[in-house]
């Protein structure tokens, strides 16, 4: 437990000291806000700073520190470091950078982005890549909280299937409609639910002290079958440490912020708790796996991530807890798929520049959008390995959007003359994680470990020996 506390504390120094230096880096200023320059009373409304802060972050979390989290626990120790360091230097860094250019950009989304920094061409590869990450993410958000919500009512198919279709209806509602209606109210509620049970987790643990792996007994792979750590920890545990989904969230919260000046708490902060939130269940899962909790709890050492959630939020928690854990395996998925659906729309309309201030666009933009999705649907429905298939893709891509926006950060820097070694780093090293895991991985290549790290190591150096070039014709 003392790895953890460790953790914990570092967590909370990274955003006091390193955001503020990156806050200071980037400069906010009181220049109008897109929220008000740009107000159409549809997706870019004014709103609190505390709602705000709520909303970014129970978009950017849903299950995703929680699930990640189990799951990269299981390889040991080592899941605390990356949680860290990726955290800090990676994750927050790249959502208050992408956070911060939208709302100089008058709250463009991230393809509008990387075309201004990339140009043309990676703007067309990002519109693709982006859109096609979200519909994954509002589709897999549509089955997984269909199929725990059926199980609960009798597991019977017919019911699996209603499910679907009321979440859908929902997406299709929370999509359409103007950002204060449905998110600005329940969002906020939400994430006070997601953040209460990992705070509620945090005191059992400081109760129990559980004997668990520690940073120093070792860094070995506890769990082979997973991967090796090098790439698949990286992979694996993307929310609560660095995740490219939240560059397609953040500017829906720069559309709606008030003042520059928030973005520190909103975007960087919002990534540091959910970095607090993926800490706690991987000690969480730590414990159940390795330290004795699923024995008590009378529970298998192979259950996956909903069923530890479940178990260990009902087993510790009680009636509270299984109604937190009912929030946090289906509220926060579908919450996350509602703002992908709508981060898809705003992505599409600046593409084909169609305003979306009159609902009519909005239809637009939305009948294709949901077409494809419930193709998608279908898919996952009718293919037994298909929620698998999607999600392994689903996470390859995370990560490669993330790396492609830690480059767009980095040109940004360097054209603003300002020290964009905190950006190149992350960008250099997720070239090499997502290379190396892609030759890895068996939803692609599946080759030989070695010959992975060879190719992403080569990738790395031809990234890095293109910004140089780069860098030095202009500069």
């Amino acid at each position: 437990m003392v790895s953890f506390f460790i953790a914990l504390v570092a967590l909370l120094i990274g955003y006091l000291l390193y955001g503020k230096f990156v806050e200071h880096l980037f400069g906010p200023d009181d220049r109008p806000t897109p929220a008000y320059s740009q107000a159409d009373g549809v997706d870019y409304i004014p709103l609190p700073g505390w709602k705000v802060f709520m909303i970014q972050f129970l978009n950017i979390a849903g299950t995703g520190p929680i699930f990640g989290a189990i799951m990269g626990a299981q390889f040991g120790p080592s899941s605390y470091l990356w949680i860290v360091f990726g955290c800090i230097f990676a994750g927050a860094v790249h959502d208050y950078l992408c956070g911060m250019l939208s709302v100089r950009h008058n709250g463009v989304g991230v393809p509008e982005l990387v075309g201004t920094y990339l140009g043309p061409v990676a703007k067309k590869i990002m519109l693709v890549f982006s859109v096609f990450l979200l519909l994954m993410v509002g589709t897999v958000f549509v089955y997984s909280p269909a199929i725990i919500l059926g199980d609960k009512m009798g597991g019977d198919t017919q019911i699996v299937m209603i499910w679907c279709l009321i979440i859908f209806f929902y997406y299709i509602i929370a999509t359409m409609l103007p950002i204060d209606k449905i998110i600005g109210r329940i969002y906020p509620l939400f994430a006070f639910s997601l953040m209460f049970m990992a705070v509620a987790l945090c005191f059992v643990l400081i109760k129990d002290m559980p004997d668990i792996p520690e940073v120093w007994d070792g860094l070995d792979n506890l769990k082979p079958s997973a991967g090796p750590i090098f790439p698949c920890l990286f992979i694996t545990i993307a929310c609560g440490a660095l995740s490219g989904f939240h560059a397609t969230q953040s500017p829906l919260m720069a559309r709606c912020m008030k003042h520059e000046k928030e973005g520190r708490p909103i975007f960087y902060g919002a990534m540091i708790a959910e970095g607090v939130v993926a800490l706690i269940w991987a000690a969480v899962s730590s414990y159940f796996f390795y330290g004795g909790a699923a024995e008590a709890l009378g529970a298998s050492l192979k259950s996956s991530a909903p069923q530890v959630v479940t178990l260990v939020s009902e087993g510790w928690l009680g009636t509270l807890g299984g109604v937190l854990a009912l929030l946090g395996v289906v509220a926060a998925p579908i919450t996350s798929g509602d703002t992908a659906f709508r981060s898809a729309r705003l992505i599409i309309s600046e593409f084909v520049h169609l305003n979306q201030r009159k609902i009519v666009n909005r239809f637009i933009i939305c009948i294709p959008l949901f077409l494809v999705a419930l193709g998608l649907l279908w898919f996952n429905i009718a293919d037994e390995n298909g929620f698998n298939v999607i999600w392994n893709y689903f996470g390859w891509a995370n990560q490669s959007l993330a790396t492609i926006v830690l480059w767009t950060e980095t040109v940004y820097l360097v054209k603003q003359h300002k020290f964009f070694y905190i950006t190149l780093i992350p960008a250099m090293f997720m070239t090499v994680v997502t290379v190396s895991f892609l030759i890895l991985s068996p939803i692609a290549f599946g080759l030989d470990k070695n010959i992975a790290y060879i190719c992403g190591g080569v990738a790395g150096i031809i990234a890095t020996g293109w910004f140089c070039h780069w860098y030095r014709k202009n500069s």
